[in-house]
């Protein structure tokens, strides 16, 4: 079972060498490994040129933010799963791949997520944030409940039949497609209680008070796109659900 694994890059030398290694040591082999580059220029091309016998497609070149470069990623994709792992991520051990392959093929499914750890962006073992997901059912979205995105793996055929990222949305657009995917369309999932993926702090969504402000004004949108009538009430309860993450670290 191939896996295509598709990462966005721009200027991340200091985390693409961990990225891409922690993609090389997985078990499961059967791995395509796509990095859509936005035409860096502080040596994260030459970094991942050092890798380019183990990568299956680096393309690099301008583009319009990283949902966009996921896309091209996800047009050239062959594996029949895709997983989404950004540059500043990693695996969280080599067996990751393994595990996901596993429940795809014992439990049918169209998707599956795990839980997550943020982790200090210059220290991989430092937990600040543990983000224990739960199973899926129903309405929960509604109640202020995401899985992880970096840990969400679908099957490539969910893409192409449900589209990919709306690039309306400048960081949310993730938190759309999972309501698309998992409340409109009603695709199968399956949670894997444990740790998948280790994201370095300093992200998109939470590096700035105005990006904060504008993902809450996309989060209520991407929830009204997709038919979500509570959307101001499940716009609160997601952001206060995020709060045990920081008390519970493991």
């Amino acid at each position: 079972m191939k896996i295509s694994v598709i990462t966005a890059s721009y200027n991340c030398v200091a985390t693409i060498r961990n990225c891409v290694e922690s993609v090389i040591c997985q078990k499961h082999k059967d791995v395509e490994h796509i990095i859509i580059d936005g035409a860096s220029s502080d040596g994260t091309l030459e970094k991942i040129d050092s890798y380019k016998d183990k990568i299956a497609k680096i393309v690099s070149e301008p583009d319009n933010g990283i949902y966009h470069a996921l896309n091209k990623g996800l047009k050239i994709a062959s594996g029949s799963i895709i997983g989404i792992l950004h540059a500043d991520d990693i695996y969280a051990n080599d067996r990751v791949l393994d595990t996901v392959a596993t429940v795809f093929r014992l439990d049918n499914i169209d998707s599956c997520y795990g839980d997550l750890q943020y982790v200090d962006k210059d220290n991989a073992y430092r937990i600040i944030r543990h983000w224990k997901s739960s199973n899926y059912k129903l309405g929960k979205f509604r109640h202020g409940w995401m899985p992880p995105h970096s840990t969400f793996f679908v099957k490539r055929g969910i893409y192409e039949r449900y589209g990919y990222f709306d690039t309306s949305f400048r960081i949310a657009a993730d938190y759309e497609l999972m309501l698309r995917f998992l409340k409109k369309h009603k695709i199968s999932t399956q949670y894997i209680p444990e740790v998948l993926i280790k994201m370095r702090l300093g992200g998109a969504s939470n590096k700035s008070i105005k990006n904060i402000i504008i993902k809450s004004f996309e989060d209520y949108k991407a929830l009204k796109k997709n038919n979500v009538n509570t959307a101001l009430p499940t716009l609160l309860l997601k952001n206060i659900s995020k709060i045990p993450q920081f008390i519970i670290k493991t």
